[in-house]
């Protein structure tokens, strides 16, 4: 039988583990899986933060059952967040507890209704609103498009523990500890960039705005619906998505090529190494064409500079490169550094795009030359990738004097 596992005297993480989920939200590669983070306050009454997604409702009856005494009920369900990940066991427990009162914020109670037909016993709160559980008090806090409209935090006043839902939180399945202090918080980190860069990275301002909120509060720890409990330093984790949420990024550049025959992969290859001459020692090269998109996305998230060949495809962008692209504008990142390259055998287009991608992302900076090529690059063509990649170099190491 699966345990609840006790992280302070009377609050439990009684979540689960998938790793059998390729594809979160059935775009992001899961290679290590992913948690689903659920939490229960057992006082005179009882309170449980989320559900959990349907296919791991085993695990998480299971270590909520593990804490319960015999006939002992739930009292309340609060919903901070309602994508199905952490909603989607709510009919279900209803079932098994039907005197359990539902909470949520004003666009939680429509959303439990279009989801799960569900309009009775429930409690709506709001902005500071307050639940008495006997000796844990806790309030709520909206961080609305933390990247849902509904998205609220639950702070137990108590024991000052934050449940953060998607804020805080990161990919890969908990291996044995659940706690940071307990786990290599090196990958799990680098997981949680790629959870903030492609999930929640968009909606940057409004993570500000949370961001202010959870720091007034001040938790002792962090509880989010996804990856470690952060419990040793909670304000690291807050320090790193307000870093990454000022779209403030680290000196390196990121090289995106998209190639057929490997003409366009000279010249991005001719590049990348201008830029290590140039002093750069953080260059990261990635296939378009090969290479996950959440992890693209996530070191363009990560670094100063970025520069993306694309050969032309029908007259136009190569696909896989068209795709990142409108991805990256999507995701509204802010002030990177910019070089393009671009060949054609017998019609012109990729360039093109790749200029107008540049003038369409707002504070970007294009760095110069942009080098288009016809068919396979000669030596001259590859001097003028050289010159890109230092320029880029210089470019991004003048941000960091």
């Amino acid at each position: 039988m699966q345990k609840a596992i006790k992280i302070t005297e009377n609050i439990y993480w009684i979540g689960g583990n998938d790793r059998e989920t390729d594809l979160f939200e059935g775009l992001w590669t899961l290679p290590q899986g992913v948690s689903y983070n659920a939490y229960l306050i057992n006082d005179d009454k009882t309170a449980i933060v989320d559900t959990i997604k349907s296919g791991n409702l085993s695990d998480y009856i299971e270590r909520l059952t593990s804490v319960l005494p015999a006939g002992r009920t739930i009292d309340y369900l609060i919903v901070n967040h309602m994508e199905p990940d952490h909603s989607g066991s709510i009919r279900m427990l209803r079932h098994l507890y039907p005197e359990m009162k539902i909470i949520g914020n004003k666009k939680t109670v429509e959303m439990i209704d279009a989801f799960y037909n569900i309009t009775e016993n429930i409690i709506e709160v709001k902005e500071g609103d307050v639940l008495d559980l006997g000796h844990h008090k806790v309030t709520f806090a909206m961080i609305p498009m933390v990247h849902w409209p509904e998205s609220m935090v639950t702070y137990d006043t108590t024991e000052k523990v934050l449940f953060s839902t998607d804020a805080f939180g990161g990919f890969s399945a908990l291996e044995g500890g659940i706690f940071d202090d307990e786990l290599d918080m090196v990958h799990y980190e680098y997981e949680i960039l790629r959870y903030f860069a492609n999930i929640v990275g968009r909606y940057s301002s409004p993570t500000q705005k949370a961001i202010a909120k959870v720091r007034a509060l001040q938790p002792r720890i962090i509880c989010p619906a996804h990856g470690p409990i952060h419990r040793t330093n909670p304000n690291h984790i807050v320090d790193l998505y307000d870093k990454w949420s000022r779209h403030d990024t680290d000196e390196g550049v990121v090289v995106v090529y998209g190639s057929m025959y490997g003409n366009t992969k000279f010249m991005t290859d001719a590049i990348a190494r201008s830029i290590s001459e140039a002093g750069i020692k953080d260059v990261f090269v990635h296939d378009v064409s090969r290479d996950n998109l959440s992890f693209m996305i996530a070191d363009i998230w990560r670094y100063k500079g970025l520069v993306l060949g694309s050969c032309t495809y029908n007259t136009e962008l190569y696909p896989p490169m068209a795709t990142l692209c409108r991805s990256l504008s999507n995701k509204m990142m802010k002030n990177r550094i910019l070089g393009i390259c671009g060949s054609y055998s017998w019609s012109k287009g990729a360039l093109a795009e790749l200029q107008l991608f540049a003038e369409q992302s707002g504070d970007w900076t294009l760095i110069q030359p942009s080098v288009e090529v016809k068919s396979c690059p000669t030596e001259e063509d590859l001097d003028q990738c050289r010159l890109l990649g230092r320029n880029v170099a210089e470019a991004v190491k003048k941000h960091f004097k």
